[in-house]
């Protein structure tokens, strides 16, 4: 064979070798995208179970299923670990606009709200644009009212507020019920649900969120002058609790395996949507990142231990009941990430260090830096310090180092808490990148000398 006919030969394995995949990451990267194993979980998630509410039928069965996917993915010491959770149940409910014109009104009770009497109750709304003036018209302005709350929105943090209080803030003048402008920034006549809280020093009132739109047409009501009457009619109630549980299941490290790095979301959702970005992608990320790492044949020398939280959205029990089992066991948690903030691409890590000194934050984040590398084929993801998650949030208070996935979430809170929350809004790619980025950044971690405390 001529010289020049042998180069195509000879070339050949340096091009392949060019084109396979070399480092964990790039082939943690590549078997993401070949297999799409966190979208096809998704899909089933939101379309066989659907939202997971604490203490329905739906959450039980979605505890059933992560246990098979641990299994079918080979992790061992799969298990449950049992927490009793709040059961709260919305029932039927409905509101309507009377006055100045028959309207009605599309709402979500809010989570842990009373019902209404049987047959429901009608009054006069007064609106109000924070608490402070509220307080300034007092009890002779709202004794025996609806208060409607209608707040802009300012980013989650800022607004949420209302909705957890603002039934206590409107009891306390004597309101007979609350309504909250859905926090978010869009509404397309859609509301949102989500947690509140009562003051034992007062009565406790029904409370429902409203759309956008609908409040900010009371509220030009108001300008005008013109009277505003609703009936509202809720049937929730919180009934005892019930039992529930964690999954975990688990890599074992090969040469640490009491060290341990936690990948978490919680599998719990409200009652309304598919609970597809609050949180099923998240659970189906931590999931899938566990899964590729297994599938590969990658051996951590720690352990790499998956949970997936019971009753995030009501009540924090998972996570409070994982700290009170596992406190013996702190100083050999490495970190503990939590992903619960949408589909989106992945952008950042934020290392949270509650006890740490601001010296001892600044020697972890430059030890969270150095594992940089492992993220190269993911483009630009911010190594920073920050929050890391509700869930994880309890064993962090006491000096666990977590770690936060943040995520694009450019949409998320669109769609938050809402009927929307569906499988259809989740891009197959973004959740293959961000089960690879996980597994690519855990493994890196669980392979180091890394310590954050």
């Amino acid at each position: 064979m001529t010289p020049s006919r042998c180069l195509p030969f000879l070339l050949a394995p340096l091009l392949l070798g060019a084109q396979t995949p070399k480092t964990p990451s790039e082939r943690l990267r590549a078997e993401a995208f070949r297999t799409h194993g966190a979208y096809a979980d998704l899909a089933w998630l939101c379309d066989r179970i659907g939202p997971r509410l604490s203490g329905s039928p739906q959450l039980d069965q979605a505890i059933a299923w992560a246990q098979e996917r641990m299994k079918a993915a080979g992790l061992v010491n799969v298990h449950t670990e049992a927490a009793m959770v709040p059961h709260w149940v919305r029932g039927r409910e409905s509101a309507e606009l009377l006055l100045p014109a028959p309207h009605r009104l599309n709402i979500l009770g809010l989570g842990g709200s009373v019902g209404t009497p049987p047959g429901g109750l009608t009054a006069d709304v007064v609106v109000v644009g924070s608490f402070d003036e509220l307080d300034q018209l007092g009890a002779a302005a709202v004794k025996g009212k609806i208060v409607l709350f209608d707040v802009p929105y300012k980013g989650y943090g800022h607004t949420v507020v209302y909705r957890h209080d603002g039934a206590a803030k409107a009891a306390k003048h004597g309101a007979v019920a609350a309504l909250v402008r859905s926090v978010g920034p869009v509404s397309l006549d859609t509301p949102h649900t989500g947690v509140m809280d009562y003051d034992p020093a007062f009565p406790k009132i029904p409370t429902a969120s409203v759309t956008l739109e609908a409040a900010t047409q009371m509220r030009r009501m108001q300008q005008r002058g013109e009277p505003i009457r609703v009936h509202l009619e809720m049937g929730a109630q919180t009934l005892p609790d019930v039992p529930s549980a964690n999954v975990v299941g688990e890599i074992r490290g090969t040469e640490r395996p009491g060290e341990v790095v936690i990948l978490s979301g919680h599998l719990d959702s409200w009652d309304v949507g598919q609970g597809a970005q609050d949180d099923g992608a998240g659970t189906v990320t931590a999931l899938e990142a566990a899964r590729l790492i297994q599938a590969l044949g990658l051996k951590p020398r720690r352990t790499v231990r998956v949970v997936l939280w019971t009753n995030e959205e009501n009540g924090l029990r998972g996570g409070l009941a994982y700290r009170d089992a596992h406190r013996a066991e702190f100083r050999d948690i490495v970190a503990a990430f939590e992903s619960d903030s949408g589909s989106e691409r992945i952008k950042s890590f934020g290392l949270d260090l509650r006890k740490a000194t601001p010296e001892a934050k600044a020697a972890a984040l430059a030890s969270l830096k150095g594992l940089g590398a492992s993220l190269a084929p993911f483009g630009a993801i911010d190594l920073r310090l920050g929050g890391s998650g509700a869930d994880v949030g309890p064993m962090v208070a006491e000096g666990v180092p977590g770690i936060g996935v943040g995520h694009a979430a450019t949409h998320y809170f669109d769609i938050h808490h809402t009927h929307a929350d569906t499988f259809d809004k989740v891009e197959k790619e973004d959740l293959a990148f961000n089960a690879a980025a996980l597994a690519s950044f855990a493994y890196a971690l669980a392979q180091s000398e890394v310590r954050f405390n």
